[in-house]
This record gives C-alpha cells, structure tokens and sequence, in this order.
C-alpha cells in the first residue's frame, strides 16, 4: 500500500505546465501492446531501414562454465552441423573480431585492459562469451551452442577484493596488479581521530545485486545499402553506442545508425558497450545479414553486468556534544573480470561521502580491484547508494555510542540553509539545500515520537521488538561535472512543435515531461509537442539518460532551445516590418509588431525554424529524508517494514506523477537491496541464482506503506528549477531499513541482506 503525493498544478514563471501531473503520453502504447522492443522487430523493420530485405537471424553464445581458467581450445565444428545453423565461430574464427576497449573516460587508467569480444587466452568470470552460433531461430542456435565443444584449464579464483588486492594473490592480468585505481579525496585527519573524545569504526559490505530490468540486454544489427549499419538496441545512450561500434568495426560514425525502440528498463546496466554487441555488429557485416540477439533471462542471472560490490571500512570522530569532527570511508570496489563498465562508480562513492554534514575533515579512498567474477555496472545511484549505507550507518552507531536520539544527533550536524553553495571536503559544490526541514518533515509525517513511546512500551512489555531507522541523503544529478545534451526545437508549418533531444528514453516518461517542458518555455498547448529522440539520425549528438540527469540537462538544452527558437522568430519577424527583434512582441506561438502579427507555423512555412543548444550544467544536489518502522519476529527472524516515509526534495517538480512512479520504484529496488537481493558465488565463483526462483526480487505483496512526500529546493542553474530524481529511493531506503533493525534488536550492525537467517543469527 502506498500513499502518494499530488502537489497542487504550480507553476514556475507563468510556464502552466510545470508542476502538472499529466499522465504519460507513453503508455497507451504500452499497455495495448503496440510498442515495439528489439525482440519484435521483424524483416519489413529492417527494410524499411536498411532498404534490404532479408530475414533475421538469431545469434546464441556458449559461455565459460569457470570462473577463472586458461582457454586451450574452443572447437565449433559439432555446432556448424545443426540444422538451420548458418554458422558458428570462436575467436579464432574471427581475426578481426575487435574487443572492447577501454572507455575514453578511463584510458590512462586502465590501458592494456581489453575485454575481449570472444574469450581468447584466458576467461576471467563464469557467462564469459567463449563462442557465437547463428541460426534461423534461437532454438536452434542453443541447440548448436550445446555441441561447443571447449578445453578450459581452471585457475585459482579470486571473490573477496580484499585478498585479490594482496600482493601475493593470483594475478588476472600477468603484467599489472589487480588493483587497477587507486583514488583519494579529502585529506585524512589522524590528529582528529587520535584526540577526539569519541570514535567509531565499522565494517560494512554492499553485497553484489542483479539490475534486473524487465527486458534484457538486447542488439539487432544489419547492413545497409550504404556499406554501413543500422542498430537497434536496448540501451541509454545511443550515441555511445554508436561511437564505440564505429571506433571496434573501423567505421564512420555517420556509417553506424542507432535507433533505441520501446525499452523495458535499464537502470545503469545498459550504459555500455557489452562484448556481445560488437560479436553481433561483427557477424550481420561478415554474413551481409540482420543478426540479432536477445539476452534471455538465464543469460542475464549468469554473465550480465552487476550492481553495488564493496567492502567498506568506515571512521567517524566526535565531540562530546556530538558534533562530528571527522569521517573516513576506505572502500574496495569488486569491478568483476574487466573495469570497463564498474570502474568509475567507485569515484562517484568517494566524492559523495560528505553526505548532508558540515563535516571539516572527510577523507576517502576508492579502491577498484579485479576478481574472477562477472564485471560491476553502474546499478541505480551509482555510487550514491554506497556513500550514503556507509555514512548514515555510521552517524547511527555513533549515536548509539554517545547515547544520543539519532535524529538529533543529525540535527545537529546538518548544513544549514545559509551554507549554500557549499564546497565539501571531497570536491562537490553543493547548490542549495534543507536538510534538517526535509528530515523534520519526515520524523512528523510519521509520528516519531508516537512510535519512541511505542517502542519503549514493547520493550517493558517483552512484545515484539519495534525498531525506527532514519537516513538523511544527498546525491548528485546530472552526470558528470559540467557536461551537456543536445536539444533543438523547431516549428513546423502545420502549427506542431518538434523537440528533438539526446537523452535516451527506456521508460522513464520523457516524451511527456520534455514535452511540457517546451510547451512551457514556448507558452503553447501541450498537445502541440512532439519529442523525438533515440535516434542518432534525427539527433546530432547525445549524452545519454543515467545519473538523474534527464530532465534537469536535457530539459535545460530544450528550454535553451526554445528561447533560441522564441529569440530567432523576433528576429525574422522584426526584419521583415523593419524594425529591432526587441520590438516584436512574443506570445504563446505569435509574434506581434504594431499592427501586423504572424505565427511561428507562418515563419516556418516561409522557411526552416529550428535552433539546436547544447548548454553545459554543474551538477545538481537533490537531497531527502527516509524514515522506516520495522517489527522483528524474534523467533524467526523475519523483518515485517510497517512503514516507510520518504521525503524528497529534487527542486521543482515537472511532473509529479512521473517522479513517484520513479520513487515507488527506486523504493522497491532499495527495499530489495536492505532485505533481499544477492547475486551470490560458491566456492568456485559459480552463480548461486540462476532464475527468479533463487534471486528474490521484491513483488507488489512486499511493499510496506509508503509515503511519497517532498520539500521544494530550486536548482539555481536551470529557469524551470529541476533536479534530477528517480534513484533516491535506492540511496535512503536501505539505511533506513537496516538501522530500524539494528535499532529495533540493538546491536550495532548486520550486513546487507537482512534475510531472516542473517537477523536470526544476530539475535543469538
């Protein structure tokens, strides 16, 4: 049961459409089933895009069954004998088969790292793609991948990153440790913590988790008749992709088109270039034929990008009076086999370690260590999850030792309004915030004192233990520093407006809220507005869609876009009666100059009216407050949520109705991280889960009450005030959970999940 926000129709500027819940323009589609994934494309799509007609074919992988081994051979001939098999190659099959290399964002970092496409000399995790099988159909191409035949010489494992950074430990690479990064930020502050009058210390660990999107990982290449190719994908950043399949297949960018169709889900997973998308990519060209692959859901559970994966070692100093004086986190990040698309995340862990504290003295040190497991992705929040468990877990147990009210205790050492901006220790300008009022909010909303009183009751009475959790969090929106998207509007002849836009939708509602974004910058129906995107040949350039930052950089670029587009009109306008842009008159789609008048339709019959922006932004800082009461079974362990309030506040609102279907999400996915989720390994690194059966995933029957409720901080940097949203629920709801628990049976911590086993045993 949830109880959700609807915030009345405000707006910002006079722009009616901010603020209003308009349901999604994206659903209907949906719902009726006439949204198209990769898994429906069929021959008439490819040749309406590539102009050549030919059916498509399935591709299947054989994958290691090792974790860590030496690949003697890899021997496809059982495979090419199937029926309906068109043909099957191992890595030496392909010469040119390119791997993928290093991220641009990491070369220097990780040089002499490839990941190879098709394993080579060594596999380094359990799912590693040994051979490709291409068939008619997908059954058939399983039933080739099931004749591989494959001659692997296991290695030594390595699953903890601590004993694979020891310097005596199996190496994945001969030529270079297995720590691949080493990064500090902050300066550390052992005076502080030698004199302090008290300290804390904790170990903590974020065990490994499944994205588990809705719709797998999934590529559908095919030539064109330009000697390039077309791609379809479930991806986030369409040009990305792009530019990594045309830097492995030698190609133009302009030779690689990137379409992504109705997408169910992504959540980090599918930010990057996967070894199987160049295989795929590799094999429509050499075969001159659509090749497609859908990850299926065993494939998924086996070898697909993980999320979280570290170990944590935390230290808080204090005052007497509580007023923390210092905090170091040091972390271990297990990026998998390859770093490639994990390494970065831990960055984003040390640089938000701050949190919401005006804490003087913040050191953090981000390890990136390679082990013989399935790589690490970013995963919802991405790395703000993992700095805000750490920290407010450890304001808790701090609490707890100078038997102070944890909600006090951050009271106390919360930034205050009057702050902002704020530089933290770690090198993040904070824009605006209020800490303390969105906690506030959430302590009323659901009752603190009221469930103290019931808790203390419980304990005289010897009832079941009652527990109440609190997370104070900040994260950062908008990708990296300072970096951009692409919008353009453009008006049309026919009266409807086009906004064309980099970030890449998979299913967070974009088409609606970029759409009343411009409708609101130009001052014109909603129904006016069509948004296109995900398409690298109607969009020049894009970014991408993670790290919250859709709304808050590509709706800037959009809304630039649009004041470019109201400012270009003025101008054509003025110069066709004579006089100054400055004294044409605009409003809601109509230019006006003394007497004469015309509309943007008329300009843009006359001839094109399109401006195209692509405006850097700082980060934004959304922030919030989650509160959770929890009931323990003693004699089972189990962790009944009674109710979980979170109050957000991610600047203004476009559309609330898009931000707590975000929210409702973000708070499963949290809820599912704190009780639980693990993609567990045996002994050997061999997956624990291999369906949904194993990997518990949290359904509608275990979601607690939840309220959605929000404070309003504007962002500075953009008109309309936004910050990003949508993975906040990821970030406050596992520390709120775990501290209502430790709360709820005082001790001092129980590692994530918290199963009714784990809680058992801590009860003993």
């Amino acid at each position: 049961m949830s109880e959700a926000r609807f915030p009345s129709t405000s707006t910002s500027g006079g722009s009616g459409w901010i603020g209003v819940p308009v349901p999604r323009r994206e659903d209907a589609d949906l719902l009726t089933g006439q949204a198209r994934t990769v898994a429906d494309l069929d021959q008439a799509d490819v040749a309406a895009a590539t102009g050549r007609s030919a059916a498509v074919l399935e591709v299947a992988f054989a994958r290691s069954p090792l974790a860590h081994a030496d690949v003697g051979s890899v021997d496809v001939q059982g495979a090419r004998g199937v029926p309906e098999v068109v043909g099957a190659w191992a890595a030496a099959d392909l010469p040119d088969l390119p791997p993928v290399t290093v991220p641009p964002a990491s070369r220097g970092v990780y040089d002499g790292i490839d990941w190879p496409s098709l394993a080579t000399d060594r596999v380094r995790y359990v799912g590693q793609p040994l051979a490709a099988v291409v068939a008619t159909d997908r059954a058939h191409a399983e039933d080739g991948v099931r004749r591989v035949r494959t001659d692997l010489r296991e290695r030594p494992v390595l699953l903890d990153p601590r004993r694979a950074a020891e310097p005596d430990a199996p190496r994945l690479f001969d030529d270079r440790s297995n720590v691949v990064s080493d990064e500090h930020v902050g300066h550390a502050a052992e005076t502080v913590f030698r004199e302090a009058a008290v300290t804390v210390e904790l170990e903590l660990r974020e065990q490994r988790l499944l994205p588990t999107s809705l719709e797998p990982r999934s590529l559908l290449a095919a030539p064109n008749a330009g000697g390039g190719i077309v791609v379809w994908a479930s991806h986030q950043a369409q040009h990305n992709l792009r530019s990594g399949l045309a830097e492995g297949l030698g190609l133009e960018q302009t030779g690689v088109r990137v379409v992504v169709p109705a997408t169910g889900g992504a959540f980090g997973a599918k930010s990057q270039i996967y070894p199987e998308y160049l295989v795929v990519a590799t094999l429509c060209r050499l075969l001159q034929r659509p090749v497609r692959w859908v990850e299926d859901r065993a494939e998924a559970m086996v070898a697909a990008a993980r999320g979280r994966s570290q170990r944590q070692r935390t230290r808080m100093a204090a005052n007497a009076a509580g007023e923390i004086l210092a905090y170091e986190l040091l972390l271990d990040a297990d990026v998998g086999g390859y770093p490639h698309t994990g390494g970065g995340v831990p960055t984003f862990t040390a640089h938000m370690a701050t949190g919401a504290y005006r804490t003087p003295q913040v050191h953090s040190r981000a390890r990136c260590v390679l082990t013989t497991s399935p790589p690490t992705s970013s995963y919802r929040g991405a790395g703000r999850p993992e700095a805000a468990y750490a920290l407010e877990r450890t304001v808790d147990v701090l609490a707890r030792r100078l038997g102070m009210d944890p909600a006090e205790l951050r009271r106390r050492n919360h930034l205050q309004p009057g702050q902002f901006p704020y530089d933290t220790p770690t090198g993040r300008t904070y824009d605006s915030g209020g800490y303390t009022a969105a906690m506030d909010k959430a302590l009323a909303e659901v009752g603190y004192d009221d469930v103290r009183a019931e808790q203390a009751e419980r304990r005289r009475a010897g009832e079941r233990p009652l527990g109440i959790g609190i997370a104070t969090y900040v994260e950062r929106s908008g990708g990296p520093p300072d970096s951009d998207e692409h919008g353009a509007v453009e008006a049309c002849a026919d009266g409807t407006i086009v906004a064309r836009v980099g970030s890449t939708s998979t299913g967070q509602g974009h088409r609606t809220a970029f759409a009343q974004l411009v409708a609101s910058a130009l001052r014109v129906p909603l129904e006016q507005v069509r948004v296109l995107q995900n398409d690298t040949d109607e969009v020049p350039y894009g970014f991408g869609t993670f790290g919250s930052r859709s709304t808050q950089v590509g709706g800037n670029a959009l809304w630039r876009a649009a004041e470019g587009l109201v400012e270009e009109a003025r101008s054509r306008f003025g110069a066709a009666c004579g006089v100054a842009a400055d004294e044409v008159v605009y409003d809601a789609g109509r230019l006006t100059c003394g007497d004469s008048s015309t509309t943007l339709a008329q300009l843009a019959a006359a001839s094109r009216l399109r401006v195209d922006r692509r405006p850097e932004l700082p980060q934004a800082f959304p922030f919030g407050a989650y509160v959770a009461v929890v009931e323990v079974d003693p004699e089972l362990g189990t962790v009944g949520v009674r109710r979980l309030v979170a109050v957000d506040d991610y600047g203004v609102v476009v559309n609330p109705l898009l931000v707590d279907g975000q929210g409702y999400g973000s708070v499963a996915q949290g809820l599912g991280q704190a009780l639980l989720e693990e993609a567990s390994t045996d002994e050997r690194g061999r997956p624990e889960q291999r369906t949904l059966l194993d990997y518990l995933v949290p359904t509608a029957a275990d979601m607690p009450v939840v309220t959605l409720a929000e404070t309003s901080t504007p962002n500075p940097h953009v008109p309309f005030g936004a910050k990003g949203a949508g993975e906040a629920g990821c970030i406050g709801a596992p520390p709120a959970v775990v501290n209502a628990v430790c709360d709820a049976i005082d001790v001092d911590h129980i590692d994530m999940p918290l199963t009714p086993e784990a809680v058992w045993r801590a009860l003993q």
